[in-house]
């Protein structure tokens, strides 16, 4: 019993330093970690964890060893954001490793990256041939940029000199069967024009739809509860040992 309310208390003492930490830290999305913000995250949730259930041993001192671990990793936050010679070290430099089409195979090897890796890092990107490629560059993050030869760029309509209005984002009118009037009065629309726009897809109540939403271009999506679909396809190709 007592081991169990000390592990409570250690959780939350943890679990608060943890969450004030990353708020100093600052916020970075898991696509945008560095491998060493990422090391340094499994780190600091491994001393916390620790400090949370290891009882043979006094708390304090897994909590001054995730207390200079985040002050570390704020310290390297801050001096890569002042010092670009650091962040060249620390966190990366972007590698080119394909120049005007042609691969640079040195910049691979540097970089430990396989041709087979880089292809597959490719078809992410929607490039299934690399004679398209005029450019592609290897980010920090590990992710892959690139830039399309320009007769493989597709048209957009400032190429055709053509003028677009934005279509906007849309937003939901009805929710799980559930109208949402104050999204309907946001966008200076009625419940009874919904209506109308619902019974034109012969639907006659609310209930029977899904989800609905309407852009500020007009633009009004329905999906209803009941789709009526004689087929669904299957894009897997195995269908297990039955």
């Amino acid at each position: 019993m007592n081991e169990g309310l000390v592990v409570l208390v250690r959780s939350i003492i943890a679990f608060f330093s943890l969450l004030i930490f990353a708020k100093i830290l600052g916020k970075q999305q898991i696509s945008q970690l560095t491998f060493f913000d990422y090391a340094l995250g499994i780190t600091i949730g491994s001393i916390a964890a620790t400090l949370t259930t290891d009882l043979s041993s006094r708390a304090w001192p897994h909590f001054v060893g995730l207390l200079t671990w985040c002050l570390l990793g704020y310290l390297m936050e801050y001096v890569t954001e002042k010092w670009r010679y650091a962040a060249k070290y620390i966190e990366g430099e972007p590698t080119i490793v394909i120049m005007n089409g042609k691969i640079m195979e040195n910049a691979l090897k540097k970089m430990k990256y396989t041709a087979t890796d880089l292809i597959g890092l490719l078809r992410v990107k929607d490039v299934f041939d690399l004679s398209q490629v005029d450019f592609a560059i290897i980010e920090p993050n590990g992710q892959l940029s690139v830039l399309k030869k320009p007769e493989y760029e597709p048209l957009t309509p400032k190429d055709m000199s053509i003028l677009k209005a934005p279509s906007g984002i849309s937003t939901e009118l009805i929710y799980d069967g559930i109208l949402i009037n104050e999204n309907l009065k946001q966008l200076n629309k009625t419940e009874k024009w919904l209506m109308s726009q619902l019974k034109t897809h012969e639907i006659k109540d609310v209930s029977e739809v899904f989800i609905a939403t309407l852009t500020p271009s007009g633009s009004l999506y329905i999906d209803k509860y009941d789709d009526h679909m004689l087929k669904v396809t299957d894009i897997g190709d195995y269908k297990g040992p039955y």
